[in-house]
């Protein structure tokens, strides 16, 4: 299992690293199997696989999709991340890509509209040169990483915490495509549905085992496994509903850079016992 990383980003979204950086980063750490997933945009993985061609490298076809699910008892929408893995026909998947970059691109100009009033100052024009006058390409990391540039907060995580996270005057909802979509047309298109960081979404522990459950129910394939640093409590708690609905696992670092230092290229969680990895599926 060590080797393989299934879960991480470039500047084509909101990583630090080129694709063509990534690999080579991800050949330093001897990582044998990596997936770029990037935010709703499959734009990098050409780049990527490029840049493999001469390395002891294989690159996995990937993205990292906005979703969204619901409980039928309150109605409320969560947002959801669904990893997509080892595609086969990219053009069902590329259609919903397509929209979620538009829905992206009118979400970042709306938070940086909230902002006006907040902070007195426009940051669009600021916010987009970091993703080369690509609206599409544009995430929340951005708009913080500009906030910070500006002197209105002294770090990215306090962008968020004043002004863009959920609850927040700035925040903005991703409206993007339900669940079941979703893996129907990751499946559509020959590939594998990951429910990504399942632990991670601010929700109870009821809520995470309901996510999980209806993720199964519509077909999904794998749970990424929570980091090391996790309690174990929530490691165990995964473990159950992996067996209990019958699923594969995955591993991931959601390496974004080095300014997320906790978040390292290659650093993944151990698969236990029993447990099947997604990438066993892999041809």
């Amino acid at each position: 299992m060590e080797g393989i990383d299934l879960h991480t980003h470039s500047n084509i979204s909101d990583g630090t690293l080129s694709p063509e950086q990534l690999v080579y980063a991800a050949v330093e750490r001897k990582i044998h199997t990596l997936a770029l997933t990037d935010h709703d945009t499959m734009d990098g993985l050409i780049l990527a696989e490029k840049a493999a061609e001469q390395q002891p490298i294989n690159i996995i076809s990937g993205v990292e999709i906005s979703s969204q699910w619901s409980r039928p008892s309150t109605k409320k929408t969560y947002g959801v991340h669904i990893v997509a893995l080892n595609m086969k026909n990219y053009d069902p998947l590329n259609v919903v890509l397509a929209e979620q970059k538009k829905i992206r691109a009118e979400r970042a100009k709306q938070i940086c509209n909230l902002l006006i009033p907040l902070i007195h100052d426009d940051i669009y024009p600021d916010v987009i040169l970091k993703v080369d006058g690509d609206a599409d390409r544009i995430t929340r990391t951005h708009i913080a990483k500009t906030l910070v540039e500006k002197g209105y907060v002294s770090r990215v995580q306090q962008a968020f915490d004043k002004y863009i996270k959920e609850g927040k005057k700035a925040y903005v909802k991703f409206d993007g495509l339900d669940l079941e979509k979703t893996i129907e047309v990751i499946h559509q298109s020959g590939g594998y549905a990951i429910l990504a960081h399942p632990t991670k979404y601010d929700l109870s522990a009821t809520n995470i085992r309901y996510l999980i459950e209806i993720f199964a129910q519509y077909g999904g394939d794998a749970i990424e496994l929570p980091p090391a640093s996790e309690p174990a409590s929530t490691r165990q708690m995964i473990d159950r509903m992996v067996a209990e609905h019958q699923l594969k696992v995955s591993v991931g670092s959601d390496y974004h850079g080095d300014h997320m230092p906790w978040l390292r290229l290659g650093q993944i969680p151990r698969v236990k016992e029993g447990q099947v990895g997604i990438w066993e599926l892999f041809r």
